[in-house]
């Protein structure tokens, strides 16, 4: 299948009104309690139903994509050389006790400057890298105990309030496993350990990739048409185990679910030439734009994403924009919740 990206596409295209108070401040009482948009991607037709009901919606036979990536406490505060408070994002680890980090004030954060944080690290930055972020050096290793005694969930910025201990365990999937992200894969919130188990003894096989969510999920499309807009690298993972059964499934016609726009962008981006799909690590720039032909994945259960954003781009090059956006603006009327915490979509 050969693909027929539309070009021209201007991010404006992608942009829709939203009531403040639809965006989900805090996650649902109950984990696995939320709402589901069952959107045919063919028809676009849609209904209103349950977290509960994603065990009757997915075909026995399918094989379900979890990405078990878990979320690091990655949010940091120092005290510079100077005395001021300065939040740092930490986004990868580099060689030589390096980190590259996202940097509140970035401007006034120049090479040299020096950098305070508890237990003990003390760090420089050492350079400035084109989108801003730098690369900072530390006087020792961090490691993930340090996080754990020291950092803050990374919540998104457009949830307006401090993290508090429950997003310790909410803002994390009940399957993650291998830390490294820096906010959540969060179409996965919605399961629970019961609601996993149903799916499976429907004779659905959950198999796990590993995707690190990185600063991209940060960061809006800045330029005017979505063709100038760079989607940032992140770091994935493919066991052989997966990529057969994945590989053994497509052959027999079974259907690829995809957790969240992360899974999808895992198993599209690792497709060799003759359409299987490769086990390995990788690093993934994949922008899927509408015109993208999918190799891989037939399902998707996802958030409901932001405005002009490159993962309602993605989904829309799934269902089609206008089925998407007429689903969006019933869910808009019907005062689904939106984004992280927000409630949830299959489209199938």
């Amino acid at each position: 299948m050969e693909d027929k990206i539309q070009s021209g596409l201007k991010t404006s295209d992608f942009t829709f009104d939203l009531p403040h108070e639809l965006i989900a401040q805090v996650p649902s009482d109950k984990r696995g309690k939320d709402k589901l948009l069952v959107l045919e991607r063919e028809s676009g037709k849609y209904f209103d139903k349950s977290i509960d009901d994603f065990v009757a919606e997915i075909e026995s036979n399918s094989i379900l994509v979890i990405n078990n990536s878990k979320v690091r406490k990655a949010r940091v505060y120092a005290t510079s050389e100077t005395g001021g408070r300065v939040e740092f994002l930490f986004l990868e680890e580099k060689e030589d006790y390096s980190w590259n980090c996202m940097v509140t004030k970035s401007k006034k954060q120049k090479v040299g400057k020096k950098y305070f944080f508890e237990g003990g690290l003390e760090a420089t930055i050492v350079e400035t890298l084109e989108d801003s972020t730098k690369i900072v050096k530390f006087n020792n290793r961090v490691t993930e105990e340090w996080f754990n005694q020291f950092g803050h969930v990374p919540l998104p910025p457009y949830i307006k309030r401090e993290d508090s201990f429950s997003d310790e365990t909410r803002y994390q999937t009940v399957y993650a496993k291998n830390e490294g992200s820096v906010a959540a894969p969060t179409a996965g919130l919605h399961f629970t350990d019961d609601i996993l188990e149903k799916i499976k003894a429907k004779g659905v096989e959950i198999v796990e990739v590993t995707l690190h969510v990185g600063m991209g999920t940060f960061m809006p499309v800045r330029s005017e048409n979505l063709d100038d807009h760079d989607m940032h690298y992140e770091r994935y993972s493919i066991s052989e185990e997966v990529a057969q059964i994945i590989n053994n499934a497509k052959k027999n016609n079974k259907k690829i679910v995809a957790t969240g726009t992360t899974s999808v962008r895992t198993l599209e981006s690792a497709v060799d030439e003759n359409g299987l799909l490769k086990s390995g690590l990788g690093r993934t720039n994949l922008f899927i734009k509408p015109g993208y032909q999918f190799k891989i994945v037939d399902q998707l259960l996802t958030n409901f994403h932001t405005p002009e954003s490159t993962l309602l781009v993605l989904v829309s090059a799934f269902a089609s924009k206008d089925n998407i956006f007429k689903a969006y603006n019933h869910a808009v009327e019907k005062d689904y919740r939106f984004f992280s915490y927000g409630d949830a979509m299959f489209i199938k």
